[in-house]
């Protein structure tokens, strides 16, 4: 595989992430507008589930393939690398139609017990049937992903974005058109048939790449082998992603049942969550995109250079991203911060969302920065110290919400939210700069 066809499917997965979360950014403007803050609300209180699901299910084991179909077709081992796709597909989508079922089956009691909010039942039951889909697509990406080969994971996520987009305005069409109330329930069906697409045409491509190879399904041998070197690899990374996942939904689920105990009744609980977390953080989080995409390629060549003994460069590298990092959240610090107000009403037509955007403006230098140095510290194997410090970060956000939101409100969290951000910078800056002193 040449330098540069790996640098071409780079670029070209970026540039259609950037797309995506682009299209997806303006998306959340036009939930706002129909479904407005509440219905918002509702939307975001699900996603949880599918974040959990997602974790349990293929985490793990999207890296497991990755890694060992990678590792095989270096080797000339073609027919293995199909083998391991296969088994950790066939084994991830399982798991994620069984937990389908389970959901399903008890939709009330997530909604009644977990969630605190029956209006979801209804949600959580058409979500249920993405499961097994986003498995599948998630799987198939990782294979394509391990050939270097980045032009159909990148069609495929801009098609997924479109069809959710595209799915979401028709059903609001049908339901003013019928004179109906427009739900919650059109962004979830809306995710429903961007998952169906993205893994008709997943299959569809990996298919014809194997019947082109003259693979076949029914030739695979070592079954028990092949599922233990999967699960060597997938079950640490599983359980690793299990815990931050478990901890980031109890954050999320928490928050609108601690706005009770401050004192407000569902109805406000709900319009506040929206707007929180479907207006304001999403606009803090589009700059990140930049960073995000820099991260996914810094990593791998973090970890060439520390196997090729290039210390001196990793940590002119690392300079140098520190200070453009930090450049960057500055920047959009004061921009967020004197223009919040404005891009509040502008965008969302909310002015309670300007105040959030101005609030949480002060996070953007150590939010942005956080990305980076966590993929750097993982390009140098700290992976697990990584984890130790995003359990460490969660856990202050977790205390605020416990205890912080009952007395200040959702300014509780917003304080939980800077402090967090604070101590993971400063945790990552500390690790790094005792690596860096030793190379």
């Amino acid at each position: 595989m040449s330098k540069n066809r790996l640098i071409r499917g780079t670029l070209l997965l970026t540039c259609a992430g950037l797309l995506s979360r682009f299209i997806g950014f303006f998306y959340r403007i036009f939930l706002s507008h129909t479904i407005g803050a509440q219905g918002l609300g509702l939307f975001q209180l699900i996603l949880p589930l599918q974040s959990l699901v997602m974790a349990i299910s293929v985490s793990g084991m999207q890296i497991a393939i990755s890694r060992l179909c990678a590792s095989c077709t270096a080797l000339g081992q073609k027919k293995k690398a199909g083998d391991f796709f296969w088994i950790g597909s066939i084994l991830s989508a399982a798991t994620a139609s069984f937990l389908s079922c389970f959901i399903y089956e008890h939709s009330d009691f997530f909604a009644l017990e977990i969630l605190k909010a029956p209006q979801t039942n209804s949600l959580i039951r058409i979500l249920a049937f993405s499961f097994p889909l986003g498995t599948l697509h998630t799987c198939i990406n990782s294979y394509y992903f391990a050939r270097k080969q980045t032009g159909i994971p990148s069609f495929v996520q801009l098609l997924e974005q479109m069809i959710r987009v595209s799915t979401c305005y028709f059903l609001s069409v049908i339901f003013i058109s019928e004179e109906r109330p427009v739900t919650p329930a059109i962004a979830v069906g809306g995710t429903l048939a961007g998952e169906v697409a993205s893994a008709f045409v997943s299959l569809l491509c990996i298919g014809i790449h194997f019947h082109q190879n003259s693979y076949s399904l029914f030739r695979i041998k070592g079954v028990p082998s092949l599922c233990q070197e999967l699960f060597h690899i997938s079950f640490p990374l599983t359980i690793n992603k299990v815990l931050l996942t478990v901890l980031s939904s109890m954050e999320m689920v928490l928050i609108p049942q601690r706005l009770r105990i401050y004192g407000l009744n569902s109805r406000e609980t709900m319009s506040i969550y929206g707007i929180f977390t479907g207006m304001a953080m999403p606009l803090i989080l589009f700059p990140g995109t930049l960073t995000n995409s820099a991260a996914v390629m810094l990593m791998p060549s973090v970890a060439q250079l520390q196997a090729l003994g290039k210390n001196e460069k990793i940590r002119r590298v690392t300079r140098q991203l520190f200070y453009c990092c930090s450049i960057m959240g500055i920047v959009c610090m004061f921009l967020f911060l004197f223009l919040g107000d404005f891009l509040g009403s502008f965008l969302f037509h909310n002015a309670t969302a300007g105040t959030y955007i101005r609030t949480l403006s002060f996070i953007c230098p150590f939010l942005y920065l956080n990305t980076t140095l966590t993929s750097i510290l993982h390009g140098l194997g700290k992976a697990g110290l990584c984890l130790l410090h995003s359990v460490i970060s969660i856990s202050v956000r977790l205390s605020f919400v416990l205890f912080a939101i009952p007395l200040l409100g959702i300014r509780g969290y917003l304080y939980g939210i800077l402090l967090a951000e604070l101590i993971l910078t400063l945790l990552h800056l500390i690790l790094l700069t005792k690596i860096i002193r030793k190379t």
